[in-house]
């Protein structure tokens, strides 16, 4: 078996092999999708349409107890530097992160017009770089564009802050079209093995003096925007939200297809129930790319 078939499969295994009934009194229009273990809990993909059938969200359901019991520290397969016999040696570069590969419902994935069709959603229980930023627990909720198998063919070793393959590395910076490219994004180094590079809006609290409660992201990967993310601290979540926030978007998208143009992380007071969501879809229509600036 190969490397990239042994991480698919490893991924594959931490999701229930179905989709499942959702009994959390969702909206009206709300579809369920794939169901993972959290915590204490579970967490559940799902996605909303309106009387027409048109995508209007997409998200991921926390249970009320998923936030309790999380894993201190995490086994992570995506390590830099191990022995012959596979043991993590001093020096070896370790995300701590646990994560969840959670396919949205069959009834988005199946649309040609819905260009997300997955989440890969991590927890991490001391944060990561930078530090004095990032460096608190929390998850991040990547809405993946990309199929599985290539996102988990991104592969650890020397290169970057976050230690990936060096051919990897140079694809996840390779310049995307400036029209593709939302206001304020910056792409800071930050390519990570089994997720890509992202790109950081280097304008919010968490870079003014304020702490780190959400922050929305893209990534991005060989010149293209193959996920958006919404990263959201757990103590911003126990808090209890009911908060929605515009999303910063390009003037332009490479194929056609619904778009968010909102980010949501809430609490159900009623079932206890936690969210992060992608919502008010628009369809939009590709353009061609600009051309990159040379340097």
């Amino acid at each position: 078996m190969t490397c990239r078939s042994k991480s698919l499969l490893a991924a594959l295994l931490l999701v229930c092999l179905g989709s499942v009934a959702y009994e959390s009194g969702a909206a009206p229009h709300r579809t369920a999708g794939w169901q993972a273990a959290l915590g204490n809990g579970t967490v559940t993909s799902y996605g909303e349409f309106d009387r027409q059938g048109a995508p209007t969200a997409i998200g991921v359901a926390f249970s009320a107890s998923a936030l309790d019991g999380l894993p201190a520290t995490s086994a992570n397969r995506h390590c830099f530097n191990r022995s012959a016999e596979g043991e993590i040696v001093a020096g070896t570069k370790c995300p701590h992160s646990v994560e969840h590969v959670i396919p949205l419902p069959d009834a988005m994935t199946r649309r040609a017009d819905m260009p997300f069709k997955w989440v890969l959603l991590n927890w991490n229980s001391v944060g990561h770089i930078p530090p004095g930023v990032y460096d608190l627990p929390h998850f991040d909720v990547h809405f993946e564009m990309l199929p599985i198998a290539d996102i988990f063919a991104i592969e650890v070793g020397p290169c970057g802050p976050d230690f990936v393959r060096c051919d990897q590395f140079q694809a996840g910076k390779k310049p995307i079209p400036p029209n593709y490219v939302p206001a304020d994004y910056h792409d800071i180094d930050a390519v990570v093995p089994a997720m890509g590079n992202h790109l950081i809006d280097l304008t919010g609290a968490e870079f003014n003096k304020q702490p780190f409660t959400r922050s929305f992201i893209y990534g991005a990967y060989d010149g293209r925007i193959v996920f958006y993310e919404e990263m959201v601290a757990r103590a911003y979540l126990l808090s209890k939200p009911d908060a929605c926030a515009p999303i910063k978007t390009a003037r332009a998208v490479a194929t056609d297809g619904f778009y968010p143009t909102v980010s949501c992380v809430r609490h159900d007071a009623r079932t206890g129930e936690y969210s992060v969501s992608l919502e008010r879809f628009v369809l939009r229509k590709a353009a061609a790319p600009e051309p990159v600036a040379a340097k």
